[in-house]
Parts: structure tokens; sequence; C-alpha cells
């Protein structure tokens, strides 16, 4: 099978909604809480958003059981190069270190290929702030306004922020644009829902900001 069909074949069974908005003041990075097996749910707790050091967070689409190795692998790689080194990575460093990872797992020969898309925000020693996707294959792009990765649930969160993102939003104003975006993306995407988490990232912080679970209403 071609590395472009895994791919594909992958990407619509990622079955997750994440986002990342930049903002003027910091940045945005918000996920849905499902997990599921095909057709079936098999978590409706799952965290999609997770800091993996005092000053990266990132949020992942593709198989379960990659995301959380790549998780712990990532903060390991990242404790390691700054235990080495004397100095903490910057995220620039951070996201290519990930890209090369990412880069490797899918060319290394296996019966299952390790797939995986990433976002990763953070803060450096300066105060500054950035987001970066990585997709699947490896590639480590900068974004300059907000990203979906391969999620499932990209076409109706990029569709929304197509006609609702706005330059120098605050990071208030951030954080409501990524709920309605996932919302939005839960609506419509089978395999997203039953919760959101979402978190900014500023010049010197990185907390959770929104905890909310997501409950059927009959009338």
């Amino acid at each position: 099978m071609k590395p472009q069909s895994d791919l594909s074949d992958n990407i619509l069974r990622s079955n997750t909604s994440i986002v990342g908005i930049v903002c003027k003041d910091g940045i945005v990075m918000g996920g849905d809480r499902r997990a599921t097996a095909g057709n079936l749910i098999m978590s409706k707790r799952e965290q999609k958003v997770v800091k993996i050091s005092d000053y990266l967070v990132m949020s992942a689409t593709g198989g379960a059981a990659d995301i959380m190795l790549s998780e712990k692998v990532i903060s390991a790689e990242l404790r390691l190069k700054e235990l080495k080194t004397k100095t903490r990575p910057t995220i620039k460093e951070a996201a290519h270190m990930i890209g090369m990872m990412l880069y490797r797992n899918i060319r290394t020969p296996t019966m299952l290929p390790h797939i995986v898309g990433i976002l990763v925000a953070g803060f450096d020693e300066d105060g500054s702030t950035a987001l970066y996707t990585i997709e699947p294959a490896g590639g480590v792009y900068l974004v300059k306004d907000y990203d979906a990765n391969f999620s499932s649930g990209m076409p109706f969160i990029l569709g929304l922020l197509e006609r609702t993102y706005k330059k120098d939003l605050s990071l208030k104003e951030g954080v409501e644009l990524a709920k309605e975006a996932l919302k939005s993306s839960t609506q419509r995407d089978s395999g997203s829902g039953n919760g959101i988490d979402v978190f900014t990232v500023s010049k010197n912080e990185i907390k959770q900001v929104v905890s909310e679970e997501i409950v059927p209403e009959y009338k």
C-alpha cells in the first residue's frame, strides 16, 4: 500500500476535533473528548489537549495508542534535550524535533504505521508565543492564524474560522471562537463530541480555561 493511501485512510478515521488559534496576546488550543473505535464510542472523557512541559502544550489526532505514546516520548525527549544542553528548547526547536520523530515513525517498516498529527504551542524565555502544526508525515509549519491539523472535524472547524477569524483577536475572544468551532464540529462530525477542553498560552503561563461537558438535551 502506498504511504499516501495510508495517510488518507488514517486521516478519515482520526475521529477527533482539535483547534489552535493565534491571538495578539498568545495562543488558544482546544479539543473535544470523544474516543472511538470504528462506530463505537469507547470513552467520553478523553482530554486531547495536554501540557507536556511547563511551557509547551499539545493536541493530537490519530490512533489513541499512538497519541498516548507520542505524548510520553515527546515529553521525555524534551527533558533529555534540556538536561544535555542545559538550556530550554525553544518552541521552534521542540516542533522540529517532534517533526523528525513523526517522519521516522511513518517511514519505519511496520505492519501498523504510527500516524499522528500534532498541534504544539508554547512560550519562549523571551515571552514570545508560537503555534506549530506538524503533519502526520513530519512536515512542520508555523501557524500564523489558525489550524485544525488533520482531525476529522477539520472541515467544519476551518469552514467556520474562515469567516469568523479576525487578526489581532484577544485571548478572551480566541477562547470563545475555539469553543464555537469545536461545538460546531461536534454537531456534524460523528467522531467528535461529549465535551471540550480549551487552554490558553500567554507570555509566561499555560492555563486551562474551559472544561465543559456536552450533554444531550431532549425536548
